[in-house]
């Protein structure tokens, strides 16, 4: 396998873009919440999630430094939180601290399967990561992971800048940069409420999306 010229870490192809996702991610652990995107709108995530009210047992995917796994044990039973990155695991461990209803799964989730059944599966800014080849057997999943009745809430964006954008509006590679300047490509599908939501209901998705009034949208719903 060739080296990326870029980052000289891993070579072309959809699974060396998702291995150099995930090497971007983990480089990025300790400056990933002073780089996160603000903008309006952050609130009504928060508030749509608390109506949504993600009850009984929960799984978190990609659960990166734990914002979210915080938020979702003030409604859960417990937390499964499953991430690819060690570094983001341990900031999100030490986030949460002695909280035993939480539980940290170090895996790659085009490669992991569940080992039980639960009552809501979540995913904030992680679905936009999901390259479109992906997409069907990413919610196969999601469905694998879901107890009857279970449902589903996620939240993301499509902001994309225009130096990211190294393939064109068109592609859903872009470049990201740690702050020393290091580049690595990663995924980063502009989805529209509108057009996810089609696509989920073509899957067999009983799922509402909606936009805030910034940049984010925010989904829920269930198999239908």
């Amino acid at each position: 396998m060739e080296d990326n010229p870029e980052t000289g870490r891993h070579g072309d192809g959809l699974e060396g873009l998702l291995a150099e996702q995930i090497s971007y991610y983990r480089a990025r652990a300790p400056e990933y919440e002073t780089g996160a995107l603000a903008a309006p709108g952050g609130h009504e995530l928060d508030a749509a999630l608390d109506s949504f009210h993600p009850s009984g047992g929960v799984l978190e995917l990609a659960c990166g430094t734990g914002r979210w796994t915080e938020r979702l044990l003030s409604h859960a039973e417990s937390v499964t939180a499953v991430d690819a990155s060690p570094e983001m695991l341990a900031i999100a461990s030490s986030r949460i601290g002695r909280d035993q209803r939480a539980r940290f799964v170090q895996a790659d989730l085009f490669r992991w399967r569940p080992d039980q059944l639960y009552d809501v599966v979540f995913f904030g800014f992680w679905l936009s990561h999901v390259p479109l080849e992906r997409f069907g057997s990413f919610w196969s999943l999601v469905a694998e992971c879901l107890a009857p009745d279970g449902r589903v809430f996620f939240a993301d964006d499509a902001y994309r800048t225009p130096d990211e954008l190294i393939e064109g509006e068109s592609s859903s590679i872009v470049r990201r940069r740690l702050e020393d300047g290091t580049a690595f490509r990663a995924v980063k599908v502009p989805h529209t409420p509108a057009g996810l939501q089609q696509r989920l209901t073509e899957l067999g998705w009983r799922i509402d999306v909606h936009q805030t009034s910034g940049p984010f949208f925010w989904g829920s719903g269930s198999l239908a």
